[in-house]
């Protein structure tokens, strides 16, 4: 295992040498700036972070499932994003799925001693029945945490498709996975705080896996999220907007719309857009696997 004291998110940045001496904008002067590294690092990585997101397309097509795995930030970093994609794109929640070390405990107060354990990774993947069918990002700014390497390990062993994301260039994280992920942020403000830069780019990068393959399953038209559902009365108002938008109708008219589709934005997109029954716009939407610009090129 790689000594700590070498690992890159572990060394002492220059830029911020004498930040406990400067005042409050000279700190966040300097915070700024090496915030503006972090998407240029990610940006590099765009194509390994494209096979990933191919690999999680072909797992959700064949009713597979996108797992999160890791410890500390990295593991809370996973759990926000799995959480956040029901209400953004109304998947079931066993769909995207995040682990952290240490369980639920572990989201609100740190308990990074679990992470040393790479057994017990594995039992925790395996208690959330984790097939070969499914994909595992497993999540390390160090790439060197044994409770991610034990569950990569365990998935490798099924054959499912591994992605690691580190932020260390040849990390342990990177040469065990199928797909390495590896923005390279450089030495943090507060020397080895990986919640800092490192935590930053972890986010973008979950960002663009989860939102990028439900935009290419079809759960966004144009830049819409046309698969909300209308279960209170902001999602109501949300989605009534979201029609009117895609098909160039008054929001009065939209709200009729999304009546007339018994609920379905989609569905009543479809109908406004292609003049259609609701029964048509229901038949084209299943013959184009729920692509609204499918359905209307049909």
């Amino acid at each position: 295992m790689a000594e700590l004291e070498k690992l890159l998110t572990e060394q002492a940045n220059p830029a911020s040498a004498s930040i406990d001496t400067l005042d409050a904008e000279g700190i966040l002067q300097i915070m700024n700036a090496e915030d503006r590294k972090v998407a240029d690092a990610v940006g590099r990585e765009i194509p390994a972070i494209a096979r990933a997101m191919d690999a999680i397309v072909a797992a959700f097509e064949q009713g597979g499932r996108l797992f999160y795995i890791g410890a500390g930030t990295s593991g809370r970093l996973g759990v926000l994003d799995a959480s956040e994609c029901p209400p953004t794109f109304n998947v079931p929640p066993e769909m995207v799925q995040g682990i952290i070390a240490g369980g639920e405990a572990a989201l609100s107060q740190a308990t990074e001693t679990t992470e040393d354990d790479p057994a017990m990774g594995a039992r925790d993947l395996t208690r959330r029945g984790f097939t070969s069918g499914d994909v595992l990002v497993g999540i390390a700014a160090s790439g060197r945490t044994p409770y991610v390497l034990g569950a990569v390990e365990m998935a490798r062993r099924l054959g499912a498709v591994t992605v690691g994301i580190s932020c260390t260039p040849d990390s342990e994280l990177g040469a065990a996975v199928d797909i390495a992920i590896s923005p390279l942020v450089g030495p943090e403000v507060v020397a080895g705080s990986t919640r800092l830069k490192s935590g930053t780019a972890q986010k973008l990068v979950l960002n663009m896996l989860s939102t990028g393959a439900f935009v290419r399953l079809g759960y966004v038209y144009g830049n819409l999220m046309v698969n909300v559902q209308p279960k209170n009365e902001k999602l109501l108002d949300r989605a009534r907007r979201i029609i009117a938008q895609a098909a160039g109708v008054s929001v009065e008219r939209a709200g009729q719309w999304l009546v007339d589709a018994g609920g379905s934005v989609r569905v009543a997109i479809v109908m406004a857009k292609g003049g259609l029954s609701r029964q048509d716009a229901e038949r084209r939407l299943t013959a184009a696997n729920g692509r609204v610009s499918k359905a209307l090129n049909g």
